[in-house]
C-alpha cells in the first residue's frame, strides 16, 4: 500500500514537476521569442537605417562624381575647342602661306619666262647690231679707202694727241693746287710757331711764381694735401707744387684772385704756421685788406686825373683794372691815359673837361667784372654807371665810344671816342685781348668739368692741351678712352679755336694702410 502510495506520489510529483517545467518553459520560450522578435525588429530597423544612409551616401557620391565628371568633361571640351581653334588658325595661316607661295611661284615663273624672252630678244638684237657694224665697217672702208687697221692707227694717233693736251691741263691744275696747298701748309706751320711763342706770354699772364724754401713745401701741401686744398678752395686758384726747387706756381685766369692768393701765400710763408685755421684767417684778412688796397689805387688815379666825388664801389672797380690788360696794355694805365687825353681835347675845344675826364675813367670800368658778368664790356660799363646814378649823357658817351654800338649824342661823346682811339693806336694794339683768350680757356675747362666723374681740369700749353683728372671710383680704365673722345667731340662742337686741342684723361688710384 505504501508502495502504491509512494508510486502514486512519485508519479504525481513527476507529473507536477513536468507540468511546472512545461509551464515555466513555455513562459521562457515566449519571453525568448519576444526578445528575439525585438532584436530582429531592432536589427531590421538598424539595417534599414544603414541602408538608407548607404543609399544617401551613394547618391551623394554619385552626384559628386557626376559634377566632377561634368567639370572635367567641360574643361576637356574647352581644351578641345581651343586646340580646334588653334588648328583652324594654323590651317588658315598655312593656306595663306600656300597661296602666297603659289603666287610667288607664279610670279617667278612669269618673270623667268619674261627674262628668257628678253634674253632671246637681246641676243637677236646683239646679232643684228654686229651685222650692222660689219656692214658699216665695210661701207666706211669703201668710202674712206682705208682698211680697219689703218683707220685704227689714225684713231689712236688722234687719241694720243688729245690725251697729251688733257695731261698738260691736268698737270697745270695739279701745280696750282700744289702751290695753294703748300701756301696753306706754310701758314699753318707759321701759326703753330706763333702759338708756341705766344704760350710763354700767356703763361706769364695766367701764372705767378713764388720763391720759397724747399723745407716749406711739405707744410704748404699738408697731410694728404689738406692745406693746399683748403687754400685753393678759399682763394679760387690752383697751386702747383712740383719738383722745381725753391718755387711754387699759383695759376688762375682771374688776376685779382691770383694777386690775393699771392699776398696770402707770402704771409703764410713768413708766418710759417701753415694749418687750415691759420690759412682761413690769413686769406680772409688778405681779402679785406685787398679791397681797401684796390680802393686806394682807384682813389689815387682819380685824384691824379682830377676827378673827385666818385662812388667808393666805382673806386674799387677802378683799382681792380690794375690787374687786367686790354690789347696788351695794362687796363688801368689805358683808362688813365684816355681820361687825360679826353680832358686835354675838351680843353682845346671848349667842352666839359670834368665830364670828359670822368667819362674816360668810366668808359671801360666794366672790364673789371667782364669775366663775371655776361655781356660786352661797354654795356657792362654803362650798366655800372647807371647803377651809381650817372646821367643819360654819360651813358651815351660810354656806349658810343665803340663804333656801331650807339650813335654819339654830344661833343663829349665824340671826344671820348677819339681819346680811346688815340690811346689804342700803337703798334700791336689790335691783337686779340687776353680776356678773350682767358674766356676760351675757361670754356674748355667748363666743358670738361661737365662730364660725370671728372674731378679736376687743367688747361695747359696756352689751351692746346687739357688734362682731365677723374675720380677712380666712378670712372674705370675701360671708360677713359670713351671719356676723352666725348670731351674732344664736345669741344669741337661748342668752341672755335686755332690749331688743335689735345685731351689727356688721367686716372690715379691711391691705396693707403697703416702699420700699427
Amino acid at each position: 500500500m505504501n508502495l502504491v502510495i509512494l508510486l502514486i506520489g512519485t508519479t504525481l510529483g513527476f507529473l507536477f514537476g513536468y507540468l511546472i517545467r512545461y509551464i515555466y518553459g513555455k513562459k521562457s520560450l515566449s519571453a525568448a521569442e519576444m526578445q528575439a522578435k525585438k532584436i530582429l525588429e531592432d536589427a531590421k530597423k538598424t539595417a534599414e537605417d544603414e541602408l538608407k544612409k548607404a543609399r544617401q551616401d551613394a547618391k551623394h557620391i554619385v552626384e559628386k562624381e557626376k559634377i566632377e565628371f561634368e567639370r572635367s568633361t567641360r574643361e576637356e571640351k574647352q581644351e578641345l575647342l581651343n586646340w580646334e581653334k588653334r588648328l583652324r588658325y594654323k590651317e588658315e595661316s598655312l593656306d595663306k602661306k600656300y597661296e602666297i607661295m603659289e603666287r610667288k611661284e607664279k610670279e617667278l615663273y612669269e618673270k623667268e619666262n619674261r627674262l628668257k624672252h628678253e634674253s632671246f630678244k637681246i641676243e637677236e638684237e646683239r646679232k643684228l647690231l654686229l651685222l650692222q657694224q660689219e656692214k658699216q665697217r665695210q661701207l666706211l672702208e669703201r668710202i674712206s679707202g682705208l682698211t680697219q687697221e689703218e683707220a685704227k692707227k689714225i684713231l689712236l694717233q688722234s687719241l694720243e694727241e688729245e690725251t697729251k693736251n688733257e695731261f698738260v691741263l691736268k698737270l697745270k691744275k695739279y701745280e696750282d693746287e700744289f702751290k695753294e696747298t703748300v701756301e696753306k701748309k706754310a701758314k699753318e706751320m707759321l701759326s703753330i710757331a706763333i702759338q708756341r711763342v705766344a704760350s710763354e706770354v700767356a703763361s706769364d699772364n695766367t701764372t705767378t711764381i713764388l720763391q720759397i724754401p724747399d723745407e716749406l713745401k711739405g707744410r704748404i701741401i699738408g697731410r694728404e694735401g689738406r692745406n693746399v686744398r683748403i687754400f685753393e678752395q678759399l682763394t679760387g686758384v690752383d697751386v702747383i707744387v712740383d719738383d722745381t726747387p725753391e718755387c711754387i706756381v699759383i695759376s688762375s685766369f682771374d688776376p685779382v684772385r691770383r694777386e690775393i692768393a699771392k699776398i696770402a701765400m707770402e704771409k703764410l710763408i713768413q708766418d710759417s704756421r701753415i694749418q687750415p685755421s691759420r690759412i682761413e684767417e690769413i686769406v680772409n684778412k688778405t681779402k679785406e685788406e685787398f679791397e681797401e688796397y684796390v680802393r686806394k689805387i682807384g682813389e689815387d688815379v682819380a685824384i691824379e686825373v682830377g676827378v673827385l666825388g666818385l662812388h667808393p664801389e666805382i673806386l674799387k672797380l677802378l683799382g681792380k683794372l690794375k690787374f687786367r690788360t686790354s690789347y696788351g696794355q695794362n687796363q688801368l694805365q689805358h683808362t688813365k691815359e684816355v681820361a687825360i687825353i679826353a680832358g686835354a681835347i675838351a680843353g682845346e675845344l671848349g667842352a666839359d673837361i670834368n665830364f670828359c675826364k670822368k667819362a674816360g675813367l668810366l668808359h671801360d670800368i666794366g672790364k673789371a667784372v667782364s669775366h663775371e658778368v655776361e655781356g660786352t664790356h661797354h654795356q657792362i660799363s654803362a650798366d655800372i654807371a647807371r647803377k651809381y646814378g650817372e646821367s643819360d649823357k654819360m651813358i651815351n658817351a660810354i656806349l658810343s665810344h665803340h663804333e656801331g654800338v650807339e650813335e654819339p649824342k654830344s661833343v663829349e661823346a665824340f671826344i671820348l671816342a677819339a681819346a680811346d682811339a688815340i690811346s689804342a693806336s700803337r703798334p700791336g694794339a689790335r691783337q686779340d685781348t687776353v680776356e678773350h683768350y682767358i674766356k676760351r680757356i675757361e670754356k674748355i675747362e667748363e666743358i670738361a668739368k661737365s662730364f660725370r666723374g671728372v674731378e679736376n681740369v687743367y688747361a695747359i700749353y696756352a689751351g692746346r692741351e687739357v688734362r682731365v683728372m677723374v675720380q677712380p671710383d666712378k670712372i674705370n680704365d675701360a671708360q677713359l678712352k670713351v671719356l676723352a673722345h666725348d670731351i674732344s667731340k664736345k669741344i669741337e662742337k661748342e668752341l672755335d679755336y686755332p690749331g688743335q686741342i689735345k685731351v689727356v684723361v688721367v686716372r690715379e688710384v691711391r691705396v693707403e694702410d697703416y702699420a700699427k
